[in-house]
Formats: C-alpha cells, sequence, structure tokens
C-alpha cells in the first residue's frame, strides 16, 4: 500500500525511502502532506531523539548533512533541538487520485531492541478515509501471477 499510497515510492532506490529525505527534499511532500510543518518538525524531532541514542551512527550523520545542506527548513528547525519520541498519533495524506486520507499511527518498539521499531497504520472503520483507501487499494490490487503492483481502474467499495 506504500508503493500505492506514496507515487513512485517502489521505483526510489533503498536509500530514498525515508520518510525525512522525501518530507524534505521531495517538493511533492508538501502536497502529500497537507500538514507538511507538523510532519517536517515531528519527522526532525524524532531524528534528534534517534541522534541521542546513536550519536555515532554514519547513516544518520550524513543523512543529517545532507538535509542541513539542501533544506532551509530542516536547518532550522534541527536548530531547536526539540526531541520527541513518536509514539503514535495522526497524519493526513492527500492522494491526488483518491484523496484526503487521515491515519493513525502507534509505534510499538520491541523488548530489548531499541532499534527495531514497529509502526502499524489505521483508518478509522467507516470513516471516508477507509473508503478513500479501499478505492485506492482496489486501483492498486496487486497482480497475483507477477506479484506485482499492476494500475486497475478504479471500482467503488
Amino acid at each position: 500500500m506504500a508503493a500505492a499510497l506514496i507515487a513512485d515510492f517502489e521505483a526510489l532506490p533503498a536509500r530514498e525511502r525515508n520518510v525525512p529525505r522525501m518530507v524534505f527534499l521531495d517538493r511533492s511532500a508538501r502536497e502529500l502532506y497537507p500538514e507538511w510543518d507538523a510532519v517536517a518538525a515531528e519527522s526532525v524531532d524524532y531524528l534528534r531523539m534517534y541522534a541521542g541514542r546513536a550519536p555515532d551512527d554514519p547513516e544518520l550523520t550524513e543523512l543529517v548533512g545532507e538535509l542541513s545542506i539542501h533544506s532551509p527548513d530542516f536547518r532550522e528547525l534541527w536548530a531547536r533541538h526539540d526531541v520527541v519520541d513518536k509514539g503514535h498519533g495522526t497524519k493526513i495524506l492527500r492522494h491526488p487520485v483518491v484523496g484526503e486520507i487521515t491515519i493513525t499511527y502507534a509505534t510499538l518498539q520491541l523488548p530489548g531492541d531499541t532499534d527495531q521499531l514497529l509502526v502499524t497504520y489505521t483508518v478509522e472503520p467507516g470513516s471516508p478515509s477507509e473508503q478513500n483507501l479501499r478505492l485506492l487499494a482496489s486501483w492498486a490490487a496487486p497482480d497475483r501471477e507477477n506479484s506485482r503492483f499492476v494500475p486497475r481502474e478504479p471500482r467503488l467499495p
């Protein structure tokens, strides 16, 4: 569903499948996230928290450096030194085909392993978001023969 919800997600190299990188370096993120300012702040605040846990992580250092060089918005937020753990919350996504989808997320940390997180995303049952997500899922239903997402004509639930 990530490939259907976020355009070209599957086509991105693994390194580019990174929310902070997408939020700050991909212009389409401002269209995807109607509440872009909140998503941007949350992304930086969580990166700052992770930096406290793993200050010598070379990939984090590289990411912060890249975002600092290429995004004035990131630089400004990073300089605030805010730290927030993203345990749970909601995000609104605006898909170009099906419209807005409000997603609730919860982050679960595995016992004894601070580096492993399980993030679940749900929509409210019976809501317009559920209808929009079902429509998107039917449009991007997997081609079982080839195990790939193949765009199909949307069908109404």
